[in-house]
Order: C-alpha cells, then structure tokens, then sequence
C-alpha cells in the first residue's frame, strides 16, 4: 500500500500542467489520461468507487465516458461550461473520499455526480481545438484506466481499499494546493 501511497503521492506536482495546449492526434489523447496527475486519479477514482456500489458496477464508467464525450463536444462546439478546473480538482478529492469511506450512494445520486465530473473533464479538452482524434484516444485510455480501476477495487480487501481512496483523496488535496 505504501507504494500506491508514493506512486499518488509523485503524481501531484503535474496539476500545473494538466490542461496546457495539446497535439491533436489519437496518440496524445491515448497518453493525456496517463500522463496528467488529475486525469489518472479521477479515472482510477470512478472504477474504485463503482466497485463500492451494489448496483452495476460498469454504470459509472459508462455514465463518465459518455458525459465526457458530451462536454467534449459541447465545448468545442464553443460552449463554455462553468467550473471546470474546480470540477476536476473536485472529482479527484470527492471520489477518494467516497471511496475512502466505503460510501454506498444510490444511482440517483452517484450517476449525476459521475456525470458532471465527466462533463468538466470532457470539457477540459474540447475547448483547446484538440480534435476527434484526441477525443478518440482519450476516450479508450480513460475506458482503460475505468477498469482497471473496477479489477483493482475486486482484488483490494476493505481496508485497502478505504487506504487507496484516502490517499487519493489526499493526492486531490496536493493537486488543489500545488496547482
């Protein structure tokens, strides 16, 4: 656990440059969640806490990866969503403290939040012209790290996995006072 702990831990100081200009192709957007601090806890977040839900633990990530689409097209589109760098930060710290506290919330209230957290990191990216392509690598890689997050949520133990959400909930906390 004190591995995951220092992995987080070594991924806050890229909220600086989380959302600076990107290159459009499919390769970068592939890299964008792996690479981006915010982006690689919030995904893991969502798969994490999906697991800690007794309903269908693929309505999360199905519910994020099509409201990230949304904002990505609502933002390139020219729609300014509201908030979005907070909302971010905000998926980060919320989800690691769902998870942190073993959280069972019903759908009708985990499906909108998944949602909105979605929407901002969709919008994030489709306000910087960045393109299909990027969208499109984005997309997979995020699916990707939603799984993970589900296959390693199955395998953690009750109290690993209440350690992973705090220490998530922790890195959100460097990455809100770093960024």
């Amino acid at each position: 656990m004190k591995r995951i702990l220092i992995l987080i831990l070594a991924l806050a100081p890229t909220a600086a440059l989380a959302h600076p200009g990107h290159a459009s192709g499919g390769f970068e957007g592939l890299l964008h969640p792996l690479t981006g601090g915010d982006h690689l806890l919030a995904m893991l977040g969502v798969g994490l806490w999906a697991v800690q839900q007794t309903q269908n633990r693929l309505a999360l990530p199905l519910t994020f990866l099509t409201a990230m689409a949304a904002g990505f097209i609502a933002a390139s589109l020219g729609l300014a969503l509201p908030a979005v760098e907070p909302l971010i930060l905000a998926s980060v710290i919320l989800l690691g403290a769902a998870t942190a506290m073993t959280l069972r919330a019903s759908l009708a209230v985990a499906l909108p939040l998944t949602a909105m957290f979605g929407l901002a990191h969709g919008a994030a990216h489709g306000s910087e012209g960045t393109g299909t392509a990027f969208a499109l690598g984005m997309i997979t890689a995020t699916a990707a790290l939603h799984l993970a997050g589900v296959a390693l949520g199955v395998t953690l133990n009750r109290r690993a996995m209440r350690l992973a959400g705090g220490a998530t909930l922790i890195a959100g906390l460097g990455l809100a006072f770093t960024g």
